[in-house]
């Protein structure tokens, strides 16, 4: 399913690209991701729309998590990658649990600004992406999926989340596709 339409507001949420994570074995490369996302940040900032840089920090602690006492992270762990030139305006969210909604303020900055609208990429598709549309579809934003801007650990994870579960929450398109819709509603009087 192509990308129809972007809201009047609209917001680019980049998820965990972060130096720890840069390491990973992910199935698309992300030096691909890495440019896709750099493609949407650069058109979101040219269109003076809202961009939220998220990183992970931790999980919050519960009868489920799994021990991770043996694993030593190194201090730029959370750092976001330097390719994605953080602005001053851009929004930072530091979450805890796979999505970006949950425990943070993420939802109140958004709406405070009159979001509507949110466009995905980062990583891991099956995780952070998909619980972030999960739950941005939940408290009403219409969600927007830039599925060459993620990738995740799993072939089969990333490939049912982009057939099975986004054109569930919203639509899911190419990053070209969203600049081209960003760029029309931009040019429109």
């Amino acid at each position: 399913m192509p990308v129809t339409q972007l809201d009047s507001k609209c917001a680019l949420i980049v998820i965990d690209l972060q130096k720890g994570a840069m390491g990973f074995p992910f199935v698309q490369p992300i030096a691909d991701v890495i440019v896709q996302t750099r493609t949407l940040l650069d058109a979101f900032r040219d269109a003076k729309q809202t961009v939220v840089l998220v990183n992970a920090a931790g999980s919050p602690q519960g009868r489920n998590e799994m021990p991770h006492s043996d694993i030593e992270f190194p201090d730029d762990w959370t750092d976001l990658i330097p390719e994605l030139d953080a602005q001053p305006d851009d929004v930072r969210i530091t979450k805890y649990c796979w999505g970006a909604f949950m425990g943070t303020d993420l939802e109140s900055k958004l709406k405070s600004t009159g979001v509507t609208n949110i466009v995905l990429a980062g990583i891991a598709t099956s995780i952070g992406v998909e619980s972030t549309a999960r739950e941005a579809h939940s408290l009403g934003f219409n969600v927007t999926l830039a599925v060459d801007a993620m990738t995740d650990l799993s072939d089969e994870a990333h490939a049912s989340s982009v057939s099975r579960i986004f054109p569930q929450l919203g639509e899911v398109g190419l990053s070209q596709d969203i600049v081209d819709k960003l760029a029309a509603r931009s040019a429109q009087p």
